[in-house]
C-alpha cells in the first residue's frame, strides 16, 4: 500500500513516531498502514503478482475472464454517521464497492482504498481495519494497495472483479414484456438511517445492520447469469436506480407499490406510508433489481432460494417511455447534486 504526503517546499517530512505537541508519540501514515491497513501476503491463486509495497501492485486476471472495475467513495456524515462504530464504517465501505460488482455478476478479486483521516486515532483505525478486513476474507478481496492522507474523514475503495467474457449483467438489455424483480427486501437502509437519527444505538436491531453493514450480492449476481436481461445494485433508491435501467434500455415500466418486499420491522419503525416511501426512494439497501423474462423467473428464484435469498416480482417493462403506478410527488432517489439545485 503506497502512501503519499505533499510537504511545503525546503520543508522535511516529520521522521517516523514523530512526537505530537502534547508529548504523546504519533505514527506516521507509513506505520499506520503497516500496522493495520497492510494485508497478510496473498496466497498464490491470488491473482497477485506483486502486493503491498511497491508504487503499484502487479495482477493477473484468469484466461477469458473480463475484468469488472469500481470505485466509492463514503465520506463522513454524507454517507454514514461521523458516531457511527468504526467498525462498521470499514466494513460498509468496502461493501458498498462490492455491490457494483454483484449488479455485473462478477466475482470480487482484488481492492484498493484511500483513506483520508482527520486525526490520528490508532484505536479507531484499528476497529476500521478489523471491519474491513473481515469483508475481504468472507468475500475474497485482496487489499492490494491504497493511500492514507490527512483531511475530512473519506474513504475511497475501488474494486476490482472478474466475470466470464460476454456473461457480464448490464443495465442496458430491459426489453418490453420483462418482469422486474428484486432480491431480498427494501426500505433498510433508509429505516436504519432514521432510527440512528432518533438516537437508536442497539446494533443487533435489523434495521441498523441493514444501514450499517449491508451484505453485497455476489452469489446472487453470480447466480443470475445468463437469466437476466438487465441488472442494477439499488444503492440510489429503487426508483431512482430503476431509471438508469430504463434509460440505458430504452424502454418504460408499470410498477406494482403493493409488491414490494419491505424490510423486517420497517413499517413498525416508521409507519406503513413512510415504509413504502422508504422502500421506493430510501436507498442504501444494496439488492439488486434485475429484468428478466417471465418465464426464467422460477429458475432465477430457485437458484436464489439456494442461497436463502427471495427474488419478488415488482413490475414489468413498457415500451412505453417513463415509470407508472406510482405518485411521490416528483421524488425519485438521492442525489448529490440534484438537476436544477443552484
Amino acid at each position: 500500500m503506497a502512501s503519499s504526503t505533499s510537504w511545503p517546499p525546503g520543508c522535511v517530512a516529520p521522521r517516523s513516531g514523530h512526537v505530537a505537541a502534547e508529548g504523546a508519540p504519533v505514527a506516521s501514515e507509513f506505520e499506520l498502514i503497516a500496522r493495520h491497513l497492510a494485508p497478510a501476503a496473498p496466497g498464490p491463486d491470488a491473482g497477485v503478482p506483486l502486493g503491498v509495497g511497491d508504487d503499484c501492485a502487479l495482477l493477473a486476471p484468469r484466461p477469458g475472464r473480463q475484468l469488472a472495475v469500481s470505485v466509492d467513495t463514503s465520506v463522513v456524515n454524507v454517507h454514514f454517521p461521523a458516531d457511527a462504530p468504526a467498525e462498521a464504517i470499514g466494513y460498509r465501505a468496502l461493501a458498498v464497492s462490492l455491490s457494483d460488482l454483484a449488479a455485473m455478476g462478477a466475482e470480487p478479486r482484488w481492492c484498493l482504498m484511500a483513506l483520508a483521516l482527520e486525526h490520528n486515532d490508532e484505536t479507531w483505525l484499528a476497529q476500521f481495519a478489523r471491519g474491513f478486513h473481515a469483508l475481504c476474507e468472507t468475500s475474497n478481496t485482496a487489499l492490494v494497495g491504497g493511500d492514507v492522507t490527512r483531511g475530512q474523514l473519506a474513504i475511497g475503495v475501488t474494486v476490482m472483479g472478474e466475470v466470464p467474457a460476454g456473461e457480464a449483467l448490464t443495465r442496458g438489455g430491459a426489453r418490453p414484456g420483462d418482469t422486474l424483480a428484486v432480491t431480498g427486501a427494501l426500505g433498510g437502509g433508509a429505516g436504519g438511517l432514521a432510527l440512528w437519527q432518533r438516537g437508536e444505538r442497539d446494533l443487533g436491531h435489523p434495521l441498523l445492520t441493514r444501514y450499517l453493514k449491508p451484505t453485497p450480492r455476489l452469489a446472487a449476481g453470480v447466480a443470475l447469469r445468463g437469466l437476466v436481461h438487465a441488472a442494477i445494485d439499488v444503492s440510489d433508491g429503487l426508483l431512482a436506480d430503476l431509471e438508469h435501467v430504463l434509460a440505458a434500455s430504452g424502454v418504460g415500466a408499470q410498477l406494482e407499490p403493493e409488491a414490494l418486499p419491505l424490510a423486517t420491522g420497517l413499517s413498525e419503525a416508521l409507519g406503513m406510508a413512510a415504509a413504502y416511501r422508504a422502500a421506493l426512494c430510501g436507498g442504501d439497501d444494496y439488492e439488486l433489481l434485475v429484468s428478466l423474462p417471465g418465464e426464467r423467473l422460477d429458475e432465477a428464484r430457485r437458484r436464489l432460494a439456494a442461497q436463502g435469498l427471495a427474488l419478488t416480482p415488482i413490475g414489468s417493462v413498457s415500451a412505453e417511455p417513463g415509470v407508472r403506478g406510482v405518485d411521490l410527488g416528483g421524488a425519485h432517489g438521492w442525489q448529490h447534486f440534484p438537476g436544477g439545485a443552484p
